[in-house]
């Protein structure tokens, strides 16, 4: 599984370093460091929508405050 989180300026601005921290101890503590790749990308031109990521091409919006919400909903089931 690959996750991609946008870290240009806007979605910097919402909070893209937080998501960042926050996947890497939530994929780090469920041991999933060997089934799902994370990664960054600058602009994906979606910037009123928040912190964009995409999980295997599918766009969501992520923030800091819902970042464990949509680590359980769609990486841990299918990681």
């Amino acid at each position: 599984m690959k996750i991609t989180i946008c870290i240009g300026s806007s979605c910097h601005i919402k909070g893209s370093r937080q998501v960042v921290e926050q996947l890497q101890y939530l994929i780090a503590s469920e041991n999933l460091g060997d089934r799902v790749e994370l990664g960054g990308t600058f602009c994906m031109g979606n910037c009123q929508q928040g912190v964009c990521v995409t999980v295997d091409g599918e766009l969501c919006s992520v923030s800091p405050d819902t970042v464990t919400t949509f680590f359980e909903e769609k990486v841990k089931p299918y990681a």
